[in-house]
């Protein structure tokens, strides 16, 4: 075997030792209950849009599996936004950010905030998940063609959740999906606008967004240290 190519494999193992060693450390990061509890409302809020997707558009729909990453602010200091789940569909596209909160869920003092109360009885005052998808909704539409709606819900994922009458439309519970899907498609359809291509539609997102694992670790930590900090 010539020294060549004995310098080669021993490169390529030295790469895949870095390669291993970073992922372990990656790996060693413990999930905060909190990360833990958000990990599973994800999971069920994404099956419910894929069954009530596939029921209203057979295959006609992009469900992208995992978070999407948006580039939305070029240059600042917190240039990325993650979205939760992004389903595209021939009535438009949607946005959902989700909360497995367990508890009552009622306004709060202003349109950014709500109140979950606890079974306890204890009152806790959250970031509404509305506020957290404005921006996201906003850039998506500025970038994509005018007659491409873009909609954007908070959804909670646990069944121990109860919504006050007095919250925005938007916001809605895990088994209201199918119902505001619904409504989303017949209002759409009614106005005679022709169906969204959906593959042309995902490829537009993905022009102005990311799916990369790594470039998304990278951002949960950003968020992470602003957090801390």
């Amino acid at each position: 075997m010539s020294t060549f190519v004995v310098f080669l494999i021993l490169g390529y193992i030295g790469y895949r030792a870095a390669r291993m060693g970073r992922g372990s450390l990656h790996l060693r990061r413990p999930r905060t209950r909190a990360e833990a509890s958000g990990d599973a409302g994800e999971s069920l809020v994404e099956a419910e849009l894929r069954r009530v997707l596939t029921w209203l558009c057979g295959d006609d729909f992009y469900l992208h599996h995992g978070p999407v990453l948006l580039h939305h602010a070029p240059g600042t200091a917190f240039p990325t936004a993650e979205i939760d789940h992004l389903a595209i569909t021939p009535f438009g596209l949607f946005v959902f950010e989700t909360k497995n909160w367990i508890g009552h869920i009622e306004p709060g003092v202003n349109a950014e905030t709500l109140v979950r109360i606890a079974p306890s009885g204890a009152r806790e005052t959250r970031r509404s998940p509305l506020k957290q998808n404005r921006a996201k909704v906003a850039f998506l539409r500025s970038v994509m063609p005018g007659m491409w709606p873009v909609e954007g819900f908070g959804v909670f994922a646990s069944d121990q959740s109860s919504l006050s009458a007095s919250l925005p439309v938007t916001l809605i519970g895990r088994k209201d999906l199918a119902y505001a899907m619904r409504i989303c498609k017949a209002e759409y359809e009614a106005q005679g606008h022709k169906p969204v291509n959906v593959s042309a539609a995902w490829h537009a997102v993905l022009a102005v967004a990311d799916i990369d694992a790594g470039t998304i670790d990278a951002h949960r930590a950003r968020v992470r240290s602003n957090e801390i900090g």
